[in-house]
């Protein structure tokens, strides 16, 4: 998203207030608990509540999706007692964390506007179940994913990666409320960031040098 010049993304920290935008990004969390203990502390519940009555949209990744629910168990005391609490209760799901940690590549479909392909990452410790989780925001291979608001303006899902691919980051874009969003390929700036690096280092280094210290 800090690649993409029609985007203005700002990470709110400690004692700031979270200017108007147009989507509100909880990402993933390693302690979902403590994390959303933070952003109640921090006046979150307060500021998120108000975004969506202004119309705002609302994306939860991952640890992040996990926090939109009712409620979350830690059955196995995976990130400290075992105990179970609420969620910011936006949708009718719950999370039990799991000691066995999710961890693969997926590609699918994107509901929101058609049938996008969406690729990435999932890496969590966590099941969802709820009644607002049948109307997923994706599929994998007939698998469902995450979860789309009756209103759309709630969205949430464990796939990293969202924005990488050029289909489903407009799309995503589009549904947050950019009208005309221009295509912004991750793969080739990665790929031309790390040639501009391989180029400075072949200026800045002897090579030939390096070859005969390291006996190639």
């Amino acid at each position: 998203l800090r690649l993409n010049p029609q985007v203005d993304i700002e990470f709110i920290g400690p004692g700031q207030t979270p200017p108007p935008a147009d989507l509100i990004i909880l990402a993933g969390s390693k302690s979902v608990g403590a994390d959303l203990d933070w952003l109640r502390q921090q006046g979150w519940q307060e500021v998120i509540d108000r975004h969506l009555r202004y119309g705002g949209k609302l994306l939860g990744i991952c640890g992040g999706f996990q926090m939109l629910g009712s409620m979350i168990h830690d059955p196995d005391a995976i990130e400290g007692p075992s105990i179970s609490y609420s969620g910011l209760d936006l949708l009718d799901y719950e999370t039990t964390l799991k000691s066995q940690k999710q961890l693969r590549r997926v590609e699918g479909t994107l509901l929101l506007n058609g049938n996008t392909p969406v690729s990435g990452y999932e890496i969590h410790a966590g099941i969802s179940r709820g009644p607002a989780l049948q109307q997923p925001l994706m599929r994998f291979n007939g698998r469902a994913d995450g979860v789309i608001s009756d209103d759309g303006q709630i969205a949430g899902s464990y796939l990293h990666g969202l924005f990488d691919q050029p289909e489903a980051g407009q799309a995503l874009l589009q549904w947050a409320g950019l009208a005309t969003e221009a295509r912004i390929d991750i793969a080739a700036q990665q790929e031309n960031g790390i040639e501009r690096l391989a180029d400075a280092m072949e200026q800045a280094f002897d090579l030939p040098l390096l070859d005969r210290m390291l006996g190639l």
